[in-house]
């Protein structure tokens, strides 16, 4: 604690400063929200990545069942860190996509989870832990994670990294919308698609 000032000076925060004010980020721009009637409940600002990510409150098991309400497929986590590249670029390059937006929200309540991050949430059964927990029990170790979870809240398909490009997720969202999970890999499917 003694070098925090030395850090602040340098413009560097250690790992838990630099969660603890991304929370509060998160949490002031939630109340701006409230504030201003943009929603009506109180929510945890996902990565804006051009409107990909949904808005949630930290309880997937409620995610659920309004992908259900909506007639989606289920859900669709991204496990990230503040410094992945990996992460950025599929923000910066796939998620802004205007084809990959509207087929992905079509389908699926899509949020993202910080594999470093203390915050608490409600997994999809409705068990109580935190952003780092979930994903060490979805072995999200390296990010980007993706977990589809169909509607039941089962894990039904999990990929590792981030995609080539655009057209990849695209196919990746159509391996799971299709089924194709139930009777082949995905990379079998990459090849089938080629």
């Amino acid at each position: 604690m003694a070098d925090l000032p030395r850090q602040r000076a340098s413009g560097r925060l250690p790992g838990t400063w630099r969660a603890w004010s991304r929370n509060l980020m998160r949490t002031l721009c939630c109340l701006f929200a409230l504030a201003s009637g943009m929603v009506h409940a109180p929510c945890r600002a996902a990565p804006d990545s051009a409107g990909f990510f949904d808005l949630t409150v930290g309880d997937l098991q409620g995610d659920l069942q309004q992908a259900r309400a909506q007639g989606k497929l289920g859900l669709l986590v991204m496990f990230e860190m503040d410094d992945c590249p990996y992460c950025r670029r599929m923000k910066e390059t796939v998620f802004t996509q205007a084809e990959v937006k509207a087929y992905f929200r079509q389908r699926f309540v899509i949020l993202a989870v910080d594999v470093m991050g203390d915050v608490a949430l409600y997994d999809p059964t409705g068990r109580e832990t935190r952003e780092k927990d979930f994903a060490r029990a979805m072995r999200a170790t390296a990010t980007p994670t993706f977990v589809f979870f169909d509607l039941e809240g089962r894990a039904v398909v999990r990929h590792v990294g981030a995609t080539r490009d655009a057209r990849e997720f695209m196919l990746l969202g159509r391996y799971v919308a299709d089924g194709a999970y139930k009777t082949k890999s995905f990379t079998d499917y990459l090849r089938g698609a080629s």
